[in-house]
């Protein structure tokens, strides 16, 4: 068969000039932007997430077009082509996004350094999404095979302009990361397309409406911030205003019960939410919408304080994939999406850069460590769709996208090719710069650079964070006779933590910190050694007493990570009777041979005795509390980074465990 063209700019696109190859990164703010902070460049080198992200650019992203093949996403490619015969394969009409995230995955990869067989799967599955493209620029292979050609007909749950936001942010990356045009041309073609049909009353426009999952918001402000185009930023507006207007039934689960700047908590389901408001992130960037700002900050403040679990997970129903009530937060039956921490991290990050606050990268570091890690297996070969915080004793799975088991692929396979673009893309979320210095919002080993009003500067990080907690950062390139300050963030987390400074040592009791930052400002010379110190000391967490699913339990963490128990690591009896006393300390131990080399938590416990109540499992106890009474033997509880759990045998696992 012939290798397929890519198709030509329409008449109303013009080809936008190759600019020097550049990654930038999935956020590069316009030149007008109104954003406190500008993304600053990171090259990793070894350490925890250069591991991972290994792992993703060896394993994960080069099996995504085999498994796009097996799935049928690429036939059903070829079959809009008319390069192919046979039925359309897929049971929802959005598969043409896992292509999408793949390529977006695969180009922030080649950023990172060439590779001919990945290179060569790129180009070819551009050349066919570019032959599969209508003359007018639509472009979904759901509705050009299945639908015979109706468009725009099922906006609650079509899902086509969510496959184009998709669209959209794979060009803008392989633009980013390599300066060829084929696929942004194939984008602002689609793009042209939807701003030539919707649009607000009045406007002579055929349709005013919105998608159901919102999703093409956040990518049209990013294809103007790549092309120079308002109108996409305009358009993108307008479809950012006009949900909660009843467009789309009125239905919280799509975003339409209340507009954006009246909400005042997060509703509905998770991943359309933060999309939503990823973009509504981005408006307030770019056009200096003072109205949009204070609504993310009010829901980003409703979510935290209400709606999210300890990993950062966000989801309590499975029924609708949406947030529940607040402090509704379950732990079996959790669903903490992978695709909704990651669309947390993509808007916190947004947010982070919007208002220079370092609350947003708190939540970024303790999603990313969990909420979105154990989506992933340690080999890259396996993953979570749900990611629940307690899997009981003799649970049974019937497998499918909402078991706790990992699996090889999904029937809705979003969240795999989601995962590896994030993890080939990390590094664009780890730091910003301003006029005024450097800051270093996550720590991994590798150069950090910013810039400082066209004036560079870099300091080289080393640390084993997160178990070490030493980061030690080194000067690079700096002006020579002006100061500038470097900002290092205190986690949320950190109780304690000393830095040394040249000559100058401070404790958390005098340090220069302020509002999560710990800002040091000096004229630097090249050399230049920062030694930041955090405690790592595990520690006990409780949660608000509103939380009714794990009152009277605590959690272990340490540093950034939040521990489990698994049933392998625990023999002689289930999980579910186990009792933690909180009065033992807590101690830990490096286990280079375990889950790829992890830092464990040493607990106490005991076994609960529970008396036989023979066939009715409830007693009366005369109006005071029912308490089962502790086995006096003590047992060694051995508790495992939660992002690791799932990866050798199946079995129960917990991470809230009721105390004595």
């Amino acid at each position: 068969m012939p290798r397929p063209r890519p198709a030509a700019p329409s008449a109303s696109t013009p080809a936008p000039a190759e600019p020097a190859v550049t990654s930038t990164g999935p956020v590069r703010l316009g030149p007008g932007a109104k954003a406190a902070l500008t993304p600053a460049a990171v090259g990793l080198r070894a350490g925890f997430w250069s591991t991972r992200r290994e792992v993703n650019a060896r394993v994960s992203l080069p099996q995504g077009p085999q498994l796009l093949e097996s799935a049928g996403n690429l036939h059903n490619l070829r079959l809009a082509a008319g390069t192919a015969e046979g039925e359309f394969r897929g049971a929802y009409p959005f598969v043409d996004t896992d292509v999408y995230k793949w390529l977006e995955a695969a180009a922030w990869q080649l950023a990172q350094g060439s590779s001919a067989e990945l290179e060569a799967d790129v180009e070819r599955i551009i050349a066919l999404v570019a032959d599969a493209q209508q003359p007018d620029g639509y472009l979904n292979t759901w509705f050009q095979l299945v639908k015979g050609g109706e468009r725009y007909k099922d906006l609650r749950w079509g899902h086509e302009l969510y496959c184009a936001g998709h669209l959209i942010q794979a060009a803008v990356a392989h633009h980013r990361a390599t300066g060829r045009p084929q696929l942004l041309h194939v984008a602002r073609k689609f793009a042209d397309h939807v701003d030539s049909v919707f649009g607000p009353p009045g406007s002579g426009k055929e349709i005013d409406g919105v998608d159901g999952h919102p999703e093409v918001e956040t990518a049209l402000v990013e294809l103007y911030r790549e092309t120079g185009e308002r109108r996409y930023l305009e358009l993108a507006g307008y479809f950012v205003d006009r949900f909660g207007h009843g467009l789309l039934g009125g239905e919280a689960y799509c975003q339409d019960r209340v507009p954006v700047r009246e909400a005042d908590t997060v509703e509905g389901h998770a991943v359309r939410q933060l999309y939503l408001l990823a973009a509504a992130a981005d408006l307030a960037t770019e056009t200096g919408d003072a109205e949009l700002r204070s609504a993310g900050e009010r829901l980003w403040r409703a979510m935290t304080t209400t709606k999210t679990h300890l990993t950062g997970g966000l989801g309590a129903h499975h029924d609708q994939e949406d947030f529940g009530d607040p402090y509704e937060l379950p732990n079996e039956r959790a669903y903490c999406e992978t695709c909704a921490a990651i669309a947390s991290v993509q808007w916190s990050w947004r947010m982070a850069l919007l208002t220079g606050e370092a609350r947003y990268s708190d939540l970024i570091e303790r999603t990313l460590y969990n909420g979105f890690l154990a989506g992933v297996s340690l080999d890259g070969e396996r993953w979570l769709y749900v990611n629940p915080l307690q899997v009981r004793d003799g649970h049974t799975d019937p497998g499918g996208d909402q078991s706790a088991r990992r699996t090889r692929w999904f029937r809705c396979a979003c969240c795999p090719p989601n995962a590896m673009r994030l993890l080939a893309s990390l590094e664009h979320y780890l730091a910003s710069s301003d006029a005024g210095g450097l800051q270093i919002h996550q720590y991994a080993g590798g150069r950090y650079t910013g810039d400082l009003d066209g004036v560079p500067v870099s300091v080289d990080v080393e640390t084993g964070y997160p178990w070490q907690g030493a980061i030690s950062l080194t000067v690079g390139d700096t002006p020579a006779d002006r100061p500038w300050t470097l900002s290092l963030r205190v986690p949320q987390w950190c109780a304690a933590y000393r830095v040394r400074c040249g000559d100058t040592e401070y404790d958390r009791s005098d340090a220069p910190e302020a509002d999560g930052w710990l800002r040091l400002e000096r004229t630097w010379a090249p050399g230049d050694r920062v030694v930041l110190e955090l405690d790592l000391a595990p520690r006990l967490t409780a949660a608000d007493p509103r939380v009714d699913a794990v009152r009277g339990c605590v959690a272990i963490e340490r540093g950034p990570l939040v521990y489990c128990l698994e049933q392998v690591d625990n023999p002689g009896g289930g999980l579910d009777d186990i009792v933690l006393d909180r009065a033992a300390p807590l101690s830990v131990r490096h286990r280079p041979e375990l889950l790829g080399g992890v830092t464990t938590v040493l607990a106490t416990g005991r076994r609960r005795r529970v008396p036989d109540a023979g066939w009715w499992p409830y007693t009366s106890t005369g109006g005071a509390a029912s308490e089962t009474e502790p086995d006096d033997a003590p047992v060694e509880l051995t508790a495992v980074p939660y992002y690791a759990w799932a990866n050798r045998q199946d079995g129960a696992m917990r991470v809230w465990l009721p105390t004595s």
